[in-house]
């Protein structure tokens, strides 16, 4: 798995790391600054000498919103960026439908539009403050497994090359992969025939409004998101590769706008993508995230969004294994848990590709015909906006979930975000805020059937249950009745309802949010089979 080379080169002397992460895009960042916050070392390295100018990609979806408020960053990325409220898409000169943003139930109810290069700079700054840095100008040439590490051979600089053995590595280097080449998984799909172009600039004589994203599913397709100033990223679906980008653009947007001129144009670029996902997200001790793990089309801005999730759940269990509190087998949760993601995306983004692409004037009409239908259906239109804010995710087949069913709040699902809560200090505040740590949190809710002192019971066998756990970080319990003891926090009856409680559940809550384990009986059981289940990777 190396490549070879004829150059005389001269070798520094070999060091070790924890991680070797490979590729400092938003994915490669988040993941090193969340292992550096854990305490793992990670060894960050990317080709380019630089951070970029400009990059192509430009939503953030309310999911990796609620992500950085997670990790103390989301008010940074609030802003830098703009707010996109809505989705409206056109055809033939009229309006199909909208998506309300704000029905997705988060708090954070938009997405925001702000150029990749913004991202990771936020995320930059992040990784340093966690002590991390990035590697620059060094490639990663050469890739050799073995029982306990990975010796990698990394070329840097003026073709000085270095030899570094990693516990771990994690190729998060993009859609020409050198980690997933190098390790020989395969990157199974296909190329998108018709190319794509994106250009930014201002719009001249505009009179609608700033806060919605515009899709134009004309002839010549045309989307348009909203950038801070005023600024719209124009992505469209260019005849060919010689076309005049603007002109284009130009010609769809006036037959909803005819006064409309693009001014100020900058950064025009046509560019080629790809339905693709690896074969495996993880080889021995080689794991893929982000792009080097999946493609997908541009046409639904999942692409960075999903390689930010990748992160978000590869780190904290990555950590675990690293510090030795538990084994590789539950690394093996990352692939069952983020490809079934990765692949549901891959195919709705070539869906709507090719719905984009239509050119046949009785196939775009009857395409034109199912979207006013669905937009018109309330059920299918929430069913959009859950899945353009990426909060249709759950892990509920996931090896390392387990617990009682639930029709409100079941294990593999992300806890809601409209909890409020009375703590047992009497302060009030947002039950997933609780959460925000780098290891888990036991939440225990009392229902209206529960009693005070059965919550403080249980409160104190659960806190002696996992005294001195490397997993679990934190235990809090609140109730609904009037007289809770002082240790025990308050939330209101329908608050308990929201999350399916009449009695009393244990809720194991992960570090990226999700609940890992729901106990609504024999709760020290199955918490101990929970933490056993961590540890051990296996049911």
């Amino acid at each position: 798995m190396t490549r070879e080379s004829s150059e005389k080169v001269s070798y520094l002397n070999p060091s070790r790391t924890s991680v070797l992460a490979v590729g400092a895009g938003p994915t490669g960042l988040l993941l090193a600054a969340e292992l550096h916050r854990r305490g793992v070392e990670c060894h960050l390295i990317d080709a380019l000498p630089g951070p970029l100018h400009w990059d192509r990609a430009t939503v953030v979806h309310s999911r990796s919103l609620e992500l950085f408020e997670s990790v103390g960053l989301v008010q940074k990325f609030l802003d830098a960026g703009a707010r996109q409220r809505s989705v409206k898409i056109h055809s033939a000169g009229q309006l199909l439908g909208a998506l309300d943003l704000s029905t997705c139930g988060s708090m954070y109810g938009f997405n925001l539009g702000m150029s990749e290069e913004v991202t990771e700079s936020i995320l930059g700054e992040y990784l340093h403050a966690q002590g991390g840095k990035v590697n620059r100008s060094s490639r990663l040439i050469g890739l050799k497994q073995n029982l306990d590490s990975v010796h990698a051979e990394i070329e840097s600089g003026e073709k000085e090359r270095y030899r570094l053995d990693a516990e771990w590595v994690v190729g998060c280097d993009g859609s020409h992969s050198p980690t997933r080449e190098l390790s020989g998984i395969g990157f199974e799909g296909h190329d998108i025939a018709k190319p794509w172009a994106v250009f930014d600039a201002t719009l001249q004589g505009w009179s609608k409004g700033f806060d919605t994203i515009f899709v134009y599913l004309d002839a010549r397709a045309v989307i348009l998101t909203g950038l801070p100033g005023k600024r719209w990223r124009v992505y469209l679906r260019p005849r060919s590769t010689e076309s005049d980008l603007v002109a284009e653009a130009t010609a769809t947007v006036r037959l909803y706008e005819p006064e409309v001129s693009f001014v100020e144009v900058e950064n025009p670029t046509l560019f080629r993508c790809h339905t693709k996902v690896a074969t495996n997200f993880r080889s021995g001790r080689i794991l893929l995230a982000g792009d080097a793990a999946h493609l997908c089309s541009p046409a639904e801005g999942h692409g960075m969004n999903s390689g930010l999730q990748d992160a978000a759940n590869l780190a904290w269990k990555l950590a675990l294994v690293c510090k030795g509190f538990a084994a590789p087998a539950l690394l093996d949760s990352y692939e069952a848990e983020r490809r079934p993601i990765a692949e549901i995306i891959a195919q709705s983004g070539d869906a709507t590709d090719q719905a984009q692409s239509l050119t046949d004037p009785t196939e775009r009409e009857a395409r034109d015909k199912a979207l006013r239908t669905a937009f018109a259906e309330p059920t299918a239109r929430h069913h959009e906006v859950v899945a353009e804010t990426e909060l249709n995710v759950d892990y509920s087949g996931s090896p390392i979930v387990f617990g009682d069913a639930n029709d409100h709040l079941a294990p593999g699902q992300h806890l809601p975000e409209a909890i409020r809560v009375e703590k047992a200090d009497r302060e009030s505040g947002m039950l997933h805020e609780l959460t925000y740590r780098a290891g888990h949190t036991l939440l225990l809710i009392g229902g209206i059937d529960a009693k005070g002192y059965e919550l403080e019971q249980l409160l104190s066998a659960v806190q002696e249950g996992v005294a001195g756990s490397n997993v679990v970080e934190a235990a809090f319990a609140f109730g609904t009745c009037d007289d809770l003891p002082a240790r025990i926090g308050y939330l209101e009856p329908d608050a308990a309802a929201i999350l399916g409680v009449t009695g009393i559940a244990l809720l194991a809550v992960r570090p990226d949010g999700y609940v890992g384990m729901r106990s609504d009986r024999n709760h020290l059981a199955a918490l101990e089979r929970y933490l056993s289940l961590i540890q051990t990777g296996r049911s």
